[in-house]
């Protein structure tokens, strides 16, 4: 049993879930830049208050070891509300549910991200760990999204293989369950990366892809 609960992963506090919808459609996915062009107008904003609350935070931590729990909410909620955008459109194609425009958790929306509040955070570590901790994952996320930038911006392997989802979905009707699982694991670990950059956790992202819609249970 111990052996068995060594070789299962620890629980990460930033926790992303998706399911694929079972009848996309073969055409939508190539509007989806446009249609979502209302999003990214709004994201703009939320992201620029982003790196406010974000430089709030970080004061915070530093000198009081925690995160304000109404930054914590909002900050996490800038990060859901992308992420649901990019599930949407070019980040994974997984859906052809429009996303709704809030902040909060939509229990019926076929995917979800959350972290849990940490009641305590280094107070030494927010010093180095946005900017030098997380340098090697930095030149991972790089390759993955094309370059260091507000998440699912553009380009990447991430994007090229949603597209390649899409192209699929033109030509047979269906999204390969093997690249859905890639695809959601390569975001799930991009997201695991910036809740650590963003201070929302001290939990150091793993070198270790997690793929499909459900998150790996911890060893109990």
């Amino acid at each position: 049993m111990n052996d068995m609960n060594e070789a299962m992963p620890a629980a990460h506090p930033a926790r992303l879930t998706a399911g694929l919808d079972p009848s996309l459609s073969r055409w939508l996915w190539l509007v989806k830049w446009l249609l979502a062009l209302p999003h990214y107008v709004v994201l703009f904003f939320l992201w620029a208050a982003f790196v406010g609350t974000s430089a709030a935070a970080f004061f915070s931590i530093l000198f009081t070891g925690r995160y304000p729990r109404p930054l914590f909410d909002f900050n996490t909620g800038v990060l859901r509300w992308s992420w649901r955008v990019a599930y949407y459109a070019y980040g994974a194609l997984g859906t052809d549910r429009y996303p709704p425009f809030t902040l909060a958790d939509v229990p019926d929306y076929p995917t979800h991200w959350d972290v849990a509040y940490p009641e305590q955070l280094s107070r030494g570590l927010v010093l180095v760990k946005w900017w030098l901790l997380a340098v090697p994952h930095y030149l991972i996320l790089a390759f993955l999204l094309g370059g260091l930038k507000v998440p699912w911006a553009s380009g990447g392997l991430i994007a090229l293989l949603a597209i390649f989802a899409g192209v699929s979905l033109a030509a047979t009707g269906r999204y390969p369950r093997g690249l859905f699982d890639l695809v959601i694991g390569l975001n799930r670990w991009v997201l695991r990366v910036v809740a650590y950059a963003a201070l929302l956790t001290d939990v150091y992202p793993p070198f270790r892809l997690d793929q499909g819609g459900d998150e790996p249970e911890a060893a109990s």
